[in-house]
């Protein structure tokens, strides 16, 4: 029979004295697609494993030991490994248990940018690409029977081994050979730990490549080109253009239209203002305050005095714009890309907003794709440097509340799987939704139990702060040239990674620079929206 793998790591601190324990849970298995988690691992960062068969004690009627159920769920008791988020919904979903505090390795892989992304993210390939071990993944180890009455000497060496490799790759991803330095004064082993996986904890892995996983990693390709972006730190990053097998920008949705009707607006006196697009030249004909000067190019004449005027000829704005693809030169299949992102531009001064279609550019989907990608480098360096995290607590607008979800896990599992439950554990769960919903003093009703299971745990997280608010705030300590600074480093960052060949002619990096400093002065008082 089929066997669907996962893997769970987690540390257990164990108070002996002054001493501290790591032990690391690993693999879960499941045989078949209606078969339930059967198996799991514990291993010490020395080596020593042990082999829970949770589908025995289900069997048997017998509770699991509280110290692993309390363990499982231990908000300080951290939990690391591939996939280990979505295999707590299937204990959750098997047995009633409650995992919490994971952290995904393949996150801290991406993070550490020690990955070679072209070998995927499986546990086989992090293995051989970052500790140069090669796992034994055969079919007819992975697919034997799990719940056998006594597992084989085989059996047991692969649920060792896959439990060995995943603690030494936690320490090597951290830095740490085998096991944590001793912490510092008043600081804990897990405090230290947990501090090197900021705005990883408890959040499932959402992966843009192809790959991960036994199955992606027998399908995987080779893609060896990189470019190298100076402005992510000399990092080589994979060129996802490059990907033959799934052609990158698949999905995206291209303009039906083309974006520049390279119309023109001329002042009273026939000086040229602006280009802009037919639907606007015509609004001025049919509101009667422009007339019509010639049809090709389209031109419109207002009958008014504008608010302003181009300093010079030479403006970015008076120049026609080709409808093509700024990097590659496609003239189909293009949409619009915003050269510095709208969660930082959203947060700038009205001042900074005015005529800031400079920095929005066409794209075909292939290259608008792969400059996202691009993009996600920059930005984790910005969360770096700037202690803006993306996705940690203060990043987050709704948290998940363990109350509630420790609820919603004890209803769903009743629902599920209360036959083969042993009775204590359902008198456990059943306490645990009484004590929510009526303080205990009333039975558990099956309406009660359907409510519970529908329970919303999200919570509004009243220290939010976006990741964009926060860097724009740093640099706007530095006035006006602190933010034109976080504009220039967005538009360079274009230009290094994407090395455009067909710009709009006049587009700059300092593009406006020195009209703010005329206009407003170095000392301009910075309102954020």
């Amino acid at each position: 029979p089929g066997k669907l793998s996962a893997w769970i790591f987690f540390k257990h601190c164990i108070r002996s004295g002054s001493t501290r324990r790591c032990c690391l849970l690993s693999q879960v298995s499941v045989k078949g697609k209606a078969s339930a988690v059967s198996l799991l691992q514990l291993a010490t960062f020395s080596g020593r494993c042990v082999l829970v068969r949770l589908l025995t004690f289900r069997n048997a009627q017998l509770p699991l030991p509280e110290g692993l159920v309390g363990v499982l769920s231990d908000p300080r008791v951290l939990k690391v490994g591939v996939g280990c988020y979505e295999d707590g919904k299937r204990l959750t979903h098997d047995h009633g248990l409650t995992l919490s505090c994971t952290v995904d390795l393949r996150y801290l892989a991406l993070r550490q940018r020690q990955a070679v992304l072209n070998n995927g993210l499986s546990l086989k390939s992090l293995a051989a690409d970052l500790l140069n071990i090669t796992l034994d993944k055969s079919l007819e180890l992975r697919c034997s029977d799990w719940e056998a009455d006594v597992l084989t000497q085989e059996q047991m060496v692969y649920a060792a081994h896959d439990a060995q490799i995943s603690v030494a790759l936690f320490f090597h991803l951290l830095g740490m050979n085998t096991e944590p330095r001793l912490p510092a004064e008043g600081e804990s082993v897990f405090v230290q730990l947990a501090s090197c996986c900021q705005g990883l904890v408890d959040v499932p892995f959402r992966a843009r490549y192809n790959g991960e996983g036994e199955e992606g990693e027998r399908r995987r390709r080779s893609r060896k080109s990189t470019v190298e972006s100076p402005e992510s730190g000399d990092q080589q990053v994979p060129d996802p253009r490059r990907n033959k097998r799934k052609p990158l920008g698949v999905g995206y949705s291209a303009r039906k239209s083309p974006l520049y009707d390279n119309c023109f607006l001329h002042a009273p006196d026939g000086q040229p203002l602006c280009t802009c697009d037919k639907k606007k030249a015509k609004w001025y004909l049919e509101k009667g305050i422009g007339e019509l000067v010639s049809d090709d190019p389209f031109v419109v004449r207002l009958l008014f005095e504008p608010s302003g005027r181009p300093d010079s000829q030479k403006d970015y704005y008076l120049t026609a714009k080709e409808n093509v693809c700024v990097v590659c030169g496609k003239a189909d299949s293009y949409i619009r890309k915003n050269i510095v992102p709208h969660e930082y531009r959203r947060h700038f001064p009205a001042e900074m907003k005015d005529h800031n279609s400079h920095d929005i550019l066409l794209l075909c989907t292939s290259c608008h794709a792969a400059s996202n990608v691009h993009d996600g480098v920059l930005k984790q360096r910005l969360a770096e440097e700037h202690s803006a995290p993306q996705g940690c607590e203060e990043g987050i607008r709704l948290l998940e509340d363990a109350d509630r979800r420790r609820v919603r896990s004890a209803a769903r599992a009743l629902l599920s799987a209360s036959g083969g439950m042993p009775q204590s554990r359902k008198e456990e769960l059943l306490s645990v939704i009484q004590s929510f919903f009526c303080n205990g003093q009333q039975e558990v009703t099956q309406d009660m139990l359907q409510r519970a299971a529908a329970l919303e745990t999200r919570i509004f997280n009243e220290s939010y702060v976006p990741h964009g608010l926060k860097v724009v705030q740093v640099y706007a300590e530095r006035s006006l040239r602190g933010l034109m600074e976080l504009e220039c480093c967005w538009r360079q960052h274009f230009l290094t990674s994407m090395q455009p060949r067909h710009l709009p002619p006049l587009w700059s990096v300092n593009h406006n620079h020195d009209k703010y400093l005329r206009k407003y002065g170095e000392d301009l008082q910075i309102q954020l929206n």
